[in-house]
């Protein structure tokens, strides 16, 4: 029998790869570099002291992980972030923190009002 929550296994997925995709601090940086714009691998790579081939590898993986994309201009074939990829994981990460804010301000009610039954 099919699983009848198949979508949100495949979102679970999705963001276990892009999570273990920024796990990295090149990928990190290559994500921080896209933020400002498009680049191609040879920008990419000058900041890094390795490889065109290793930076290569860490853009197929975060490219794997949906965080980028690759076009075609020309010669060019420039590294896009897909920011919709990062709106998925923030609205992951605030769904928790939302969590912990409402009980941070449980916290405090009970203990404005244990303060103010001491005095």
């Amino acid at each position: 029998m099919p699983d009848s929550d198949s979508g949100a296994g495949d979102r679970e997925a999705q963001l276990d790869r892009a999570f273990l995709a920024l796990a990295d601090p090149v990928r990190r940086s290559l994500i921080a570099r896209l933020s400002r714009g498009p680049a191609t691998v040879n920008e990419l790579a000058d900041p890094f002291a390795m490889t065109k081939q290793g930076v290569s590898k860490h853009i197929q993986v975060l490219e794997a992980a949906g965080l980028i994309t690759r076009t075609r201009e020309g010669q060019r074939r420039p590294c896009h972030l897909d920011p919709a990829a990062l709106e998925a994981l923030t609205a992951w990460i605030d769904t928790y923190r939302l969590v912990a804010e409402r009980q941070f301000r449980r916290l405090d009610a009970v203990l404005t009002t244990m303060q103010s039954d001491t005095q």
